[in-house]
């Protein structure tokens, strides 16, 4: 996709080479040439596609293995609408994600027009009809002579828009995801009041769980085939394999070494190390549908409400470093869902760029809920006993507490490079370890502090919001944020950072075009002059409210940059030192008794003083009344709760039994909830 455009020359260091054209870099880019209005179903939306294909330095003209289809008109109805994402893996990937953006469409609409055929509205026979022809489609594709799935195959993840009522079903095969972003309520803490940079004023809902070994119910199931689950570390013999990991009777921990480390979980035959799959369901993979990965969907449908605003449908390439709520947090602060699925592809493609030597391939449909068609009679509904639970879910119906959303407990977000990424960047580091906390305790931080403007402020307001780095920080810290950011003019050919060097600042674009080089691993940066190949361009735009950031890592610690960021036009940054962001960090002193607290906590005792400390940094502070309520038993919640001042009445109901417990200043409560979003198992109240 892209228009043409003129060849320029850049000179650098005395050396001139050929500036990329951007249809050359919009050459790795499929996406929408403009945002479409449309009625899907029951909903007034706009909506967008993009996938850009990913880099890897070891085959840089490997083909996108994502896939993505929209299908109007869908099933003969005039308002339907399917859309989906595909992720293709293995050697044949991008084969089977193409065969299933072309017939998975077609064999849902079948069954669902054999359904309208009989009359048949019912919930229970859509779910069917979508459960059947997923299961053909996969045989479809066995049968395939062309292509061969015995270790290639697709994940699915789609979305229905249909009627009567204001209706969408959401099918998932693998570890794609659909998400939706929903206001808040009342007590949701939420509202950023005066300050940009506040809360979203939309809250993330899951609207489909990852099919990962790191799934109880799914690693059970693919073990009573006699499938091994194992991490590639374990099968290597670099981690014991011992009788509890990954276990049918225990419960993972998100979030602990092996998982942190891009390790995850795999399925493996009883006979041999193949077929390694980090993911319990697919299209294809005819070899690991013997150890139980096969093509069943789960199935959820629910109604729109005036609430729900934004939806997301993407691969995982999104999802490995993102949070739910970070995307629904990038999407929100765009009125363009074209510009916000350009926005949550360049966040993920930085921080792989960041964490790993490649990335991923990254796909995904933004749908922005402008409004509802009012007057349309919902569906056939199942009573809620039969739409599943949590201790009987398997598959089918997706099990639903009340707002109709899934629990999320699927894999967690990767927060440390992999092993093989720390160990190339450290032998590439040349420079020795910097004396961080003494620099740190000499620094001035009202030598860079200067004004801003208002409109200065919001733009650098709006380019933190989705951070997690950034946003619990108090109202007067980020003010202190603002003021140490440093304007920076750049010129043409200016290098901002160098791949290899030690990195100490964040750089977020005010105005200007920046290249993304990476030096491939078979050549040196003494033979590449030029920064290496070109993986990724950054726009910065204030006429289209665009602003991207990079180096975010450094931030947290002294680490060899894993990419060259050159400057292709003239522009200015914004850039905020190491030193000064945790100078603003430590006027949070009141913050040692929740590093307490956390050091408490088995899953995190793996952590360093100082990444502790920046967790505890992350706490926002919330005042509750006497007697309000501050978690409900059976609700969801993703907080870690920590008892500054004052006392909590924690009530838990079960059987018909009521147990109550107080607890006091410097008590805390929810540190499974750091790992994910979970179901609270008592109700306590200020």
């Amino acid at each position: 996709m892209g228009c043409s455009s003129s060849k320029e020359s850049v000179a650098q260091n005395g050396m001139a080479f050929e500036v990329p054209t951007k249809a050359q870099i919009d050459s790795r880019i499929e996406c929408s040439e403009e945002s479409e209005n449309a009625t899907l179903g029951g909903a007034k939306v706009r909506f967008a596609y993009l996938s850009q294909r990913g880099y890897y330095p070891d085959d840089p003209n490997k083909a996108n293995q994502d896939a993505f289809s929209v299908t109007h008109r869908f099933a003969s109805v005039q308002n339907d609408a399917f859309l989906a994402v595909y992720d293709g893996h293995g050697k044949h990937g991008d084969k089977c994600a193409q065969f299933c953006k072309h017939r998975l469409p077609e064999m849902v609409a079948k069954q669902i027009a054999q359904n309208k055929i009989k009359n048949d509205n019912s919930e229970t026979s859509l779910h069917q009809a979508c459960k059947h022809a997923h299961i053909n489609c996969n045989l479809t594709l066995h049968k395939n002579s062309l292509i061969d799935d015995q270790l290639s195959g697709t994940t699915s993840i789609s979305a229905y828009f249909h009627g009567p009522g204001n209706s969408i079903t959401v099918c998932n095969v693998g570890d794609s995801r659909a998400i939706m972003g929903s206001h808040r309520k009342s007590n949701d803490g939420g509202g950023g009041g005066d300050d940009p940079a506040g809360p979203s004023p939309l809250r993330a809902h899951p609207l489909s769980r990852d099919q990962t070994p790191y799934r109880k119910d799914e690693r059970q199931r693919v073990k009573k085939t006699g499938a091994r689950v194992l991490s590639l570390d374990q099968i290597e013999g670099l981690e014991p394999e011992t009788e509890a990991d990954w276990n049918n009777e225990t419960e993972i921990d998100l979030g602990e070494e092996i998982d942190e480390w891009g390790d995850p979980p795999r399925v493996w035959s009883p006979h041999g190390e193949y077929p390694g799959t980090a993911f319990t369901r697919s299209l294809g993979d005819s070899i690991a549908e013997e150890l139980g990965v096969y093509a069943e969907p789960e199935i959820m449908t629910r109604e729109l409400t005036e609430d729900d605003k934004i939806i997301v449908l993407a691969s995982d390439g999104v999802f490995e470093f993102l949070t739910n709520q970070s995307v629904i947090d990038i999407c929100a602060k765009f009125q363009d869902p074209l510009e916000a699925c350009r926005a949550v592809v360049a966040e993920a493609y930085e921080l792989w760029l960041q964490y790993e030597l490649r990335t991923d391939d990254i796909t995904i449909i933004c749908i922005f809920v402008d409004g509802l068609v009012e007057g349309r009679a919902g569906v056939e509904r199942l009573p809620s006993q039969q739409r599943g639970s949590i201790d009987s879910f398997t598959n089918g119906d997706m099990p639903e507490i009340n707002d109709g959303l899934p629990i999320m407990d699927s894999r967690p977000v990767r927060t440390l490079p992999s092993k093989e990424s720390l160990v190339t960047k450290k032998a590439r580091k040349n420079a020795a370890p910097l004396l961080e906390s003494v620099e740190d305790e000499n620094f001035d931080i009202s030598t860079l502090i200067t004004e801003k403007t208002e409109g200065e402020k919001e733009l650098i307001a709006n380019a933190i919001k989705a951070s997690v780095m950034f946003r619990n920080l108090s109202p007067e810290q980020k003010e202190l944020i603002y003021g140490c950011m440093e304007p920076l003019k750049v010129k043409a050919g200016d290098w901002v950072i160098k791949q290899g060097s030690t990195g100490e600042k964040y750089y977020i674009i005010d105005n200007g075009t920046f290249e993304v080089r990476i030096v491939p691993e078979d050549q040196t940066a003494e033979q590449r002059k030029d920064g290496g190949d070109v993986v990724h361009m950054y726009v910065g735009s204030r006429k289209d409210h665009a602003h991207p950031s990079f180096g975010e890592l450094a931030l947290m610690h002294s680490a060899p940059r894993a990419a060259s960021i050159i400057a292709v036009t003239d522009g200015q940054l914004w850039a905020l030192h190491r030193s000064a962001f945790r100078q603003v960090l430590k006027t949070r002193t009141e913050r040692k008794g929740v590093m307490r607290a956390l050091r408490k906590i088995d899953s995190l005792k793996c952590l360093t003083l100082d990444e502790v400390e920046m967790l505890a940094n992350c706490a926002e502070e919330v005042n509750f009344a006497d007697g309000e309520t501050i978690i409900t038993q059976g609700d969801f919640d993703n907080c870690f709760y920590f008892i500054v001042n004052g006392m909590c009445a924690c009530e838990r109901t079960q059987d018909d039994k009521v147990d109550t417990k107080e607890l006091g200043a410097n008590n805390y409560f929810g540190g499974k909830s750091l790992f994910g979003e979970v179901l609270h198992s008592f109700t306590a109240k200020a």
